[in-house]
């Protein structure tokens, strides 16, 4: 196993990092977004308005999303443990 191996693994691990994390924290940003818009519309200074609002969007995006994002994790996995013979060499 060289220095390529070793960051071309690194790459494909922060790229299935971003690719699984991504579709959550855009929820999360429209959210804000959207309740910060609100906020400001009817000059509520509130803080914790917004703690909710995300929290359940957030949980509906994972119960859509859950399912993808755990099958490009195995997927992921799988990859990297099918070829680990390679590394040990």
């Amino acid at each position: 196993m060289d220095v390529a191996d070793i960051i071309s693994i690194s790459r494909q691990t922060v790229w299935v990092i971003v690719e699984t994390s991504v579709p959550i924290l855009l929820v999360s940003m429209i959210v804000g977004l959207v309740i910060s818009l609100f906020q400001t519309l009817t000059s509520i200074q509130e803080q914790t308005l917004t703690f909710v609002p995300k929290l359940l969007a957030i949980m509906i995006a994972l119960m859509l999303m859950g399912a993808w994002i755990l099958n490009e994790i195995v997927t992921f996995m799988n990859t990297l443990w099918s070829s680990f013979s390679q590394y040990i060499s």
